[in-house]
């Protein structure tokens, strides 16, 4: 287990060495001397896409009522004029 009087430990951005950072202000890799505030910045990770909610099919167009009606009075007077026939 670390001691706790060590600071933080540290990896060196440019060679890889870990090392405790001692509590001092100026973090330095022991290494090879690289100023760890010099470090690039990480990229945050990519966050997951959400899939985009699905677009609802437009309704079908509904035909008149007028013209079914049309046909199905045209129809009910064929069938009426075809039981006056013997």
């Amino acid at each position: 287990m670390p001691a706790k009087d060590l600071g933080t430990k540290r990896v060196c951005f440019k060679c890889g060495a870990k090392f405790y950072d001692l509590k001092k202000p100026q973090v330095v890799c022991p290494k090879c001397g690289t100023d760890q505030r010099d470090a690039p910045v990480a990229k945050p990770p990519p966050q997951e896409k959400r899939p985009k909610a699905p677009v609802p099919d437009p309704e079908p167009e509904v035909e008149e009522v007028e013209e079914t009606e049309d046909v199905l009075s045209e129809a009910l007077e064929d069938d009426a004029g075809d039981e006056d026939e013997p």
